[in-house]
């Protein structure tokens, strides 16, 4: 799916076979324009009108029309507001998001969104908002499926219409890699942990790429600079882990990617690892048995570690995670 700009000539006038397909589009949500009241008469949307609209919107500061087009034809259209109106709000907001009806169900409205939250993302901004006609039940659940949240209810400020604010944090990605050291009778290490977002926690040595760093450097690095073990090499791929959190006040989606490899049981070593350790909030180590983390009293991150040694080959009794 590729983006554009809505090409406005100097009088505000569109091309017109584009005008042709926007109104063929808008036309063909009849029941969303009947919702809205945005046009006369929703059976009958003409071009001038469409152009008109879309002129108006464009027209606005801080406003953006945007094309959406997959396969050579247009397929969706989305208009984005820089910055709302009301001061107190800091979020750009999505004011329409609309897609072909006849190619509605095959995700063009789910990667629509994806691109535009990828531009506010890109330019700094750390969340955004939209709102949805309280009458408007599909649209509802088609954003809150995409992780936005109900966070007011209120009537607009063009028709006064009664609407559910939505807002979503625009997490940065952030790519990890990890290692799950063995020892001989298969138990694994793991780091204690102590955040103010989590709580306490376990979690194997591990943490962000530096720039320009591949996975298993990555890897490395960290098991070196967390364990002192620098004899140890990333073996297969166990898992790739998402989960979000808080870093420095940004709203971050970690990619942790879980190697696995084998080594002696041993303690961490090296005369820097206790102040290391402090300042990531590591507050003790132990290596685990799989039925002790199946049986583990604090969250174990990936939560379901035990299930995906046991599905690798590894000695050790299968737990269930329920899941």
């Amino acid at each position: 799916m590729i983006l554009t700009p809505l090409p406005l000539g100097p009088d505000h006038d569109l091309p017109g076979p584009l005008l042709t397909e926007l109104t063929a589009l808008y036309a063909a949500n009849r029941a969303f324009h009947a919702l809205s009241g945005d046009f006369p008469d929703p059976d009958d949307i003409r071009p001038e009108q469409v152009a008109a609209a879309l002129a108006e919107e464009a027209a606005n500061p801080g406003t953006e029309v945007l094309l959406a087009h997959s396969e050579g034809r247009l397929v969706g259209i989305a208009i984005t507001l820089d910055r709302h109106p009301d001061p107190a709000d800091p979020d750009p907001w999505i004011g329409l998001l609309m897609v072909a009806a006849d190619v509605q169900r095959r995700g063009h409205g789910r990667r629509l969104a994806a691109l535009i939250e990828d531009r506010f993302r890109s330019a700094g901004r750390t969340a955004v908002r939209l709102a949805v006609l309280d009458a408007n039940l599909e649209g509802l659940a088609f954003w809150t499926a995409l992780g936005y949240e109900v966070i007011d209810h209120r009537a607009d400020r063009e028709r006064g219409r009664p609407c559910a604010v939505l807002r979503k944090p625009l997490r940065v990605p952030r790519p990890a890699a990890r290692i799950a050291v063995l020892d001989p009778d298969g138990s694994v290490f793991l780091f204690r942990y102590d955040s103010d977002e989590f709580g306490f926690h376990w979690a194997l040595p591990g943490g962000g790429l530096e720039p320009g760093e591949s996975l298993r450097e990555g890897a490395l690095r960290e098991l070196a600079e967390e364990t002192g073990w620098t004899d140890l090499e990333p073996g297969p791929l166990l898992c790739t882990w998402e989960h979000d959190f808080t870093r420095s006040g940004i709203p971050v989606r970690q990619h942790d990617h879980i190697y696995v490899t084998h080594g002696p049981h041993r303690p961490p070593t090296g005369p820097d690892l206790t102040t290391l350790r402090t300042e990531e909030g590591i507050l003790a180590w132990r290596w685990w048995t799989r039925q002790e983390l199946a049986e583990a009293p604090e969250p174990v991150w990936p939560p379901d570690l035990a299930r995906l040694l046991d599905e690798l080959g590894q000695p050790g009794t299968r737990a269930s995670t329920g899941q």
